[in-house]
């Protein structure tokens, strides 16, 4: 029995996804298509890069409310200006045409900056995480609809430069294969993350304050300086993440990824990523977005009731967070 109940405790979040997943087959088997998961592939691929942020703040033991405000802070600023030249709509229009890795780097800049404020509002005056967050959560979104109401009078912003677009929405021809660049973007975040968590100093120093913060203090790790660059990364993520998601839609508001952290968390629980810090791996983040994209779309797909789809995911993070509890306590 005692076996039993460890296989359980630890594949119940699989059994459930399984047994969700097998249900929208047998609903409709035409689900399981190319198309389909191509689709869930292009979709992963923003929620992988962002996925991946939070991740490394969650290992750190902390938490972040604010990456959705921050994805959509990022989608209207780099969509403001990178709409065509020759829309009619455009709002900067004495700007001249700039080039894609302006924007995208001042979106990406403005994200970081926020996020190692907060970081500094956690690691120095010791505001608790969940607190923190939720007051840059609200203070992001505040600054956005600012900027959304003033530069466009509340109007989705589109008009996007054709050249924005495709670097979302392109892809590479592979033997006859699509392979979006999106995909590729996803790729080279994840090459990336791997080696600054497993192969850097930040990395080791980044499990340590997760495991036990006192103990990585009192062996010489600041705590405030790793936090920095732990949620500076993140805030790169969220603002390249955020800068993809507006030219992948074609469009952003200042309701642009709203609720996107609570998948993102979401998807790090589920991945094996502890709540409770010091606990995750890449490999474990990239599979819980992938479980929770396939178990999205699947829902959608077969037309289940959007308030029933909220009942389900609030379901499964629930039954993630409690296995990670029992887990904890069995190892105490």
């Amino acid at each position: 029995m005692r076996k039993i109940g460890r296989f359980l405790l630890g594949y119940a979040i699989y059994i459930v996804l399984f047994v969700l997943l097998t249900t929208i087959v047998l609903i409709d088997n035409s689900f399981l298509s190319f198309r389909n998961f191509g689709f869930i592939l292009s979709q992963a691929s923003t929620r992988i890069i962002l996925a991946l942020g939070i991740a490394g703040i969650i290992v750190a033991g902390n938490t972040d409310l604010s990456l959705g405000r921050s994805v959509g802070l990022a989608a209207i600023v780099v969509c403001s200006l990178l709409q065509n030249p020759a829309y009619s709509g455009r709002i900067y229009s004495s700007m001249p045409q700039l080039p894609l890795w302006i924007p995208l780097l001042a979106a990406m800049l403005i994200c970081a900056f926020f996020s190692v404020i907060q970081s500094l509002v956690v690691g120095v005056l010791k505001v608790a995480p969940f607190i923190a967050s939720l007051g840059f959560q609200l203070m992001l979104f505040g600054i956005q609809s600012i900027y959304f109401d003033t530069v466009n009078n509340s109007s989705p912003i589109g008009g996007l430069d054709p050249a924005f677009s495709r670097f979302a929405q392109g892809a590479f021809n592979v033997a006859g294969v699509r392979l979006p660049y999106l995909v590729i973007y996803a790729a080279t975040t994840t090459a990336f993350v791997w080696f600054v968590w497993n192969k850097t100093k930040l990395g080791k120093n980044m499990f340590a304050i997760g495991g036990n913060s006192e103990a990585a203090s009192v062996s010489g790790v600041s705590i405030v300086k790793n936090l920095a660059a732990v949620y500076f990364i993140a805030g790169l993520l969220y603002g390249f993440g955020g800068a993809l998601e507006g030219a992948r839609t074609g469009s952003a508001t200042n309701m642009t990824g709203q609720s996107y952290e609570l998948d993102a968390i979401a998807a790090c629980v589920v991945g094996g990523v502890s709540m409770r810090g010091g606990i995750g791996s890449i490999i474990g983040v990239i599979t819980g977005v992938l479980i929770f994209q396939v178990i999205n779309y699947g829902l959608v797909f077969i037309g289940v009731n959007p308030y029933i789809q909220y009942t389900i995911k609030g379901f499964i993070i629930i039954l993630a967070v409690s296995i990670d509890t029992q887990k904890y306590l069995k190892k105490k």
